[in-house]
């Protein structure tokens, strides 16, 4: 059993029963409701990684016109396109939502919406993931040298493949069991 939060309970037995038999609605709300909940919740996540993304992304265009950066290595300039590309992909992933919501605006699309810009953000995520690694090593290279900079480049992967996947993935496991368990009573 891990330690991960219970899932939310309501103390009304005759609501609570009718959640159990359907436990995707946490709340009592339309689907529609739960479709506008998700996308404006999917919307601001967004927003807040877009500002990170835009400022590696800004700072990554300059390096190559400063002074030393002819004097880097084949190994530092791949890792230094990785992390160009990395911060360009999740640039691309991250604002692709707003342009299907907008493009599809009053289309009666929202599911549709909702399930892309989901998508998009988890490949938005990855790509940003790629581009700090590729950053770190890059950084940590011209810092330390090769050596270092692998075991930098490697233990920036592990944290952010523990945090950003195996953590939320292990709790949804947890989450769907329960509930495949629930339903088999």
């Amino acid at each position: 059993m891990s330690a991960g939060a219970p899932p939310s309970t309501d103390p009304d037995p005759a609501r609570s029963s009718r959640l159990a038999a359907d436990p995707d609605r946490l709340r009592d709300e339309t689907d529609t409701e739960r479709l506008d909940r998700n996308l404006i919740e999917l919307l601001q996540e967004v927003r807040v990684v877009q500002t990170g993304v835009q400022v590696l992304f800004a700072f990554l265009l300059t390096v190559p016109f400063s002074s030393r950066f002819d004097q880097i290595t084949g190994f530092q300039r791949g890792a230094y396109f990785a992390a160009l590309v990395g911060t360009a992909a999740a640039s691309v992933l991250l604002i692709a939502p707003t342009s299907v919501h907008r493009i599809l605006f009053r289309m009666g699309q929202k599911a549709y919406m909702v399930d892309v810009a989901n998508r998009l953000a988890i490949g938005g995520l990855l790509s940003l993931a790629v581009a700090m690694v590729a950053a770190m090593l890059l950084v940590s290279d011209v810092m330390f040298g090769s050596a270092v900079a692998v075991a930098i480049g490697t233990a920036t992967a592990a944290a952010f493949g523990y945090v950003w996947a195996a953590v939320p993935l292990r709790r949804r496991r947890e989450v769907l069991a329960t509930r495949r368990a629930e339903r088999r009573r």
